[in-house]
C-alpha cells in the first residue's frame, strides 16, 4: 500500500519519526546525567528536546494518520497500525505531562519520578517504533507499489507505456 503523503516521492511519515524519536531518548539521557550530578544545564536542554520533541511527535501523527486512514478496514494491517497509534498517543501524553510539570517549575531538573515516567514512555515508544517496522517492513504499508532492487529514482515519474497504434 503506498503512503499518501508524499515529498519528492517519499512517505513524510518515516521521515518525522525519527526527531521525536532522537529527541525524547536523548532528552530522557540527559536528565539522567542531570539527576546523576551533572550540570544543571543539562535538565534544561533535556526540556528543551522534549518541547521539540512533542511538537515533531504531533507532526509524525499527522503524517501518519493519512497512511492509517488508507488502510482497509478488518486488516492485520489496520490492527497493528491502531495500536502503533495508540501508543504513540500514549508516549506523547506521558511526556507532555513531564512537559507540563516542568513548565511551571523553577527548575527544569526531572527528578527521579519524572524520569521514571520517561523510561516508561520510552519502553513504550520501543514497542510502537517495533509496529511502525512491522508495518513497513512486513506489512507493506507506506511502500511504493514500484518498489523493487532496480525500480526507477523516484524523482523521475513514472514510465508511460505506449500501445500500439498510439503516438507519444
Amino acid at each position: 500500500m503506498e503512503s499518501r503523503l508524499k515529498v519528492l516521492g517519499h512517505p513524510v511519515h518515516p521521515m518525522l519519526v525519527m526527531f521525536p524519536f532522537g529527541l525524547l531518548v536523548t532528552a530522557v539521557f540527559f536528565d539522567v546525567v542531570d539527576t546523576l550530578g551533572g550540570s544543571a544545564v543539562f535538565g534544561e536542554i533535556a526540556y528543551w528536546n522534549i518541547t521539540v520533541g512533542l511538537v515533531m511527535g504531533l507532526l509524525a501523527a499527522i503524517a501518519g494518520t493519512f497512511d492509517l486512514l488508507a488502510i482497509p478496514a478488518g486488516t492485520r494491517a489496520k490492527r497493528v497500525a491502531l495500536t502503533h497509534a495508540a501508543a504513540n498517543l500514549a508516549v506523547i501524553l506521558l511526556f507532555a505531562a513531564v512537559w507540563a510539570v516542568r513548565f511551571n517549575a523553577e527548575s527544569r531538573a526531572a527528578g527521579g519520578a519524572l524520569i521514571a515516567i520517561e523510561v516508561v514512555a520510552l519502553a513504550i515508544l520501543g514497542v510502537s517504533g517495533w509496529l511502525g517496522g512491522e508495518l513497513v517492513d512486513r506489512l507493506g504499508v507506506g511502500v511504493d507499489p514500484e518498489a523493487g532492487l532496480d525500480a526507477s529514482s523516484s524523482l523521475r515519474p513514472p514510465a508511460t507505456t505506449t500501445r500500439i497504434g498510439e503516438m507519444r
